[in-house]
């Protein structure tokens, strides 16, 4: 047997033994205490959470491996439910709460841009109709949008990104095929994806009954979005000019523009929260029911994390986006020290490199072994910007240089599902 499958049976082995003690000896030591929210009944998890990823991820309260030379979690994390997770291989490296199914707001529009991104070339324009914005819920976010004016593809993802515009949620919609054919074929990408706790009833997050997702399938979503070279230039766009209405100029129609900043304040920042070193995207949300939602992706030292953080209990301004900071700054400290929790499953069409023996997409017994081709080549530096925006950049560049994808091979405990030219590594 060559020397390098010996050594990583080996480790399999080694591995193998540890956890069996510990399920023997101390199963209880595994998991931390829950941080820092009051048990009020409404901020009690269900009894029984799906267990997609791992059977650990299906557990109430926090799930992370603190053994030695593992930082502690940050104390002062209040999120109802949250988790962190390496992009790349999908290790689950720590998660609270991972499969409650709450409120998603505005973050679940990656999951209406991941659906519909593919349908329409950028430069697709459209005209707008009082139809297109018909059924927004009152105090909707709105880029704005005006009747009768045309856009192209590329503006209304603008200002889906950058605003949140409901607006333009209803109007790609509507060129779609319409809300309802929208929202069908939400949720049954959601389940292609494996994202078993979301139901989709509006395509823009907007609050209505019976409409949950949960911090592990909004991370399916970013992930999953992120192969996407359009989405990782929108989720990474910090500022844009927005076209205005046509008015009358002596006698000539003149089109103004304004401008339009992105509302995830990781990317652009505010007053009270700096700019994440790293950040380049995904999506925030806000609403009534579902408070304050993030989804985040961070590159660090050739390392890409995502987190997703749901409703923070505290409530001062900008909460979420600390959280998300905080949790973060734990997963860059712990990635490659800390044993996962579970994992981050493949959508069901994605071939996936071989994982740790008898592991199926799901994390449960089963024995895949199939095995996901090579990276094509190293990711281009090539950051492009179009007219009227201005973007963080498309590729991951890690010191000048770049992150050379490594070919799907063993992992001990994840499938490497690889992200192409994810991010430019976003310089302060």
């Amino acid at each position: 047997m060559p020397a390098p499958l010996q050594t990583i049976r080996r480790s399999l082995l080694v591995l193998s033994a540890a956890l069996s003690s510990l399920a023997l000896t101390a199963p209880v030591a595994l998991a931390a205490p829950t941080p820092g929210s009051s048990a009020t009944p409404t901020a009690t998890p269900p009894a029984n959470m799906s267990s997609v990823g791992g059977a650990r991820l299906g557990l109430a309260g926090t799930q992370v491996n603190l053994t030695s030379g593992v930082p502690v979690l940050p104390k002062d994390v209040t999120a109802r439910s949250w988790i962190v997770s390496d992009a790349e291989s999908g290790a689950v490296l720590a998660a609270h709460n991972a499969h409650w199914r709450l409120p998603p707001a505005s973050t679940l529009k990656m999951l209406f841009a991941d659906t519909v991104m593919p349908k329409f070339p950028r430069t697709t324009e459209h005209k707008v109709v009082p139809s297109d914005l018909a059924g927004m819920g009152a105090g909707s976010s709105v880029v704005p949008i005006k009747e009768g004016e045309s856009y192209t593809v590329h503006d209304l993802w603008l200002g889906v990104f950058l605003r949140s515009g409901n607006d333009a949620v209803h109007v790609l919609s509507h060129m779609y095929g319409g809300v309802d054919k929208t929202v069908a074929d939400m949720n049954t990408h959601a389940q292609d994806l494996q994202a078993l706790d979301t139901h989709v009833v509006t395509p823009d997050g907007y609050d209505e009954p019976g409409q949950v997702s949960s911090a592990y399938d909004l991370t399916l979503f970013a992930r999953s979005g992120l192969q996407k070279k359009d989405f990782r230039e929108y989720c990474s766009t910090v500022s844009a000019k927005f076209p205005g209405g046509t008015t009358k100029q002596k006698g000539k129609s003149v089109r103004g523009t304004f401008d339009i900043r992105n509302t995830n304040r990781l990317l652009s920042g505010d007053a009270d929260v700096s700019v994440y070193p790293g950040i380049a995207g995904v999506k925030n949300g806000n609403t009534t029911n579902a408070g304050a939602t993030f989804t985040g992706v961070a590159e660090r030292g050739g390392k890409v994390l995502l987190v997703t953080v749901m409703k923070p209990e505290k409530k001062e301004h900008n909460e979420v986006y600390k959280e998300a900071a905080k949790i973060l700054d734990w997963g860059f400290q712990a990635d490659g020290k800390v044993q996962p929790v579970g994992e981050l499953v493949p959508p069901k069409n994605v071939p996936q490199a071989s994982a740790q023996p008898g592991a199926t997409a799901s994390g449960e017994a089963g024995g895949d072994t199939s095995t996901k081709p090579a990276a094509s080549g190293p990711a281009s530096a090539a950051a492009s910007e179009d007219e009227g925006s201005s973007g963080v950049g498309i590729a991951l560049a890690v010191a000048g240089g770049l992150l050379v994808l490594l070919a799907a091979g063993v992992f001990l405990v994840n499938r490497r599902w690889p992200l192409p030219d994810l991010v430019r590594r976003r310089r302060p």
